[in-house]
């Protein structure tokens, strides 16, 4: 069957059609990584996002459901150049194509992906329609305006506490979309977890009377959930705290800093960050859009600890005086480098020394 990928400037990609057949809208992006899509399709920061795998050969090692990142994917499509059907790997239990048809993702394969990354590049992220049914432009043009804004976190989030037993410190997970390995990150450092919906409340979350509130990453823009910016603004004194990713722009904003949307985001398992403290390069796995602005910071009790090797953007701070920080890139890697997993080692310490 045909597949088409239409750009809202007009732009017309068409291949061949995989996974899911369909018709869904979002935000086109690219991913760098040359492995991990399982992970990356379930990852739930890629909540309303069509992505394009810039790795033009997807699927060779198959999928076999052990690093599924969330219970289903929240991705609306994914561009391949190719995609493998016959899949060569021991642990594999199927092929790309099936495990898009059962996780609903519709998919476009034969597609020109470096053209579609270099598009990107220049022209930034943009709102586009994927395809595999039998539909005229003008129809593809009517679903696209029919699109209309969503709360991408309340999608991906909990809608009840989750409670997991452990002997070591309690961590407060406030959950924007969180990917199941950083719960695990937490668990198997012995932490007894509870998991609170995105726009849970203040008292709720201190009811439990936690060592550490973590900070989940998730999607979209951090000024969407202002309700959660203004309840962890009451958390930073009173309880160590670590945000990742969209948890470190929602941490950023109660601090008194600002967010903004950047032209194409980082996404992939490859990207350098300077550890300013530790005089050390990291490289990193990343998802996130928006990024903190600089100048933002300049008067706040607030210090930058990492930067990005390739834009000099802001990856991480941290309070001057309180045990609060955070960092916009994932230190439990999946997919990608697990090197800055010590992070959580530090922010048990700190919920430890609570104790």
């Amino acid at each position: 069957m045909k597949g088409l990928l239409y750009l809202e400037d007009g732009t017309i990609y068409i291949g061949e059609g995989i996974g899911k057949k369909g018709t869904s809208v979002g935000e086109l992006v690219f991913n760098t990584s040359t492995t991990g899509y399982e992970e990356v399709l379930t990852d739930p920061s890629y909540a309303g996002q069509v992505i394009n795998m810039c790795y033009p050969f997807i699927g060779n090692y198959g999928v076999n459901n052990a690093h599924k990142e969330s219970s289903r994917s929240y991705a609306r499509g994914i561009v391949v150049k190719s995609i493998c059907d016959t899949p060569s790997n021991y642990l594999s239990q199927k092929s790309l194509n099936e495990f898009l048809k059962e996780e609903n993702i519709v998919g476009v394969c034969g597609l020109d992906t470096r053209s579609i990354t270099k598009k990107i590049r220049n022209f930034g992220s943009m709102k586009c329609v994927i395809s595999n049914e039998d539909l005229s432009i003008h129809e593809i043009k009517e679903i696209m305006l029919s699109q209309g804004k969503e709360n991408l976190v309340q999608q991906v989030s909990v809608d009840c506490t989750r409670h997991i037993k452990g002997e070591a410190v309690k961590i407060a997970v406030l959950d924007f979309g969180v990917k199941k390995s950083i719960i695990k990150d937490l668990t198997k450092r012995g932490c007894e977890v509870t998991i609170f919906p995105y726009n849970s409340f203040y008292d709720e979350i201190m009811s439990i009377n936690p060592d550490g509130v973590l900070l989940s990453n998730g999607p979209g823009d951090p000024k969407d959930v202002l309700h959660s910016v203004q309840e962890v603004k009451k958390l930073i004194d009173k309880v160590p705290i670590f945000g990742v990713c969209l948890g470190h722009q929602i941490l950023t904003l109660a601090l008194g800093g600002n967010t903004y949307k950047m032209k194409f985001g980082h996404r992939g398992g490859n990207h350098g960050v300077y550890d300013i403290e530790k005089d050390k390069a990291y490289i990193t796995s990343q998802n996130h859009g928006y990024a903190v602005e600089a100048e933002s910071l300049k008067d706040l009790d607030v210090v930058v600890t990492h930067i990005n090797l390739n834009d000099r953007t802001i990856e991480g701070i941290r309070h001057k005086s309180l045990p609060v920080f955070s960092v916009q890139f994932h230190p439990e890697g999946a997919p990608g480098p697990t090197d800055t997993s010590y992070l959580f080692d530090k922010f048990i310490k700190c919920a430890g020394e609570r104790l």
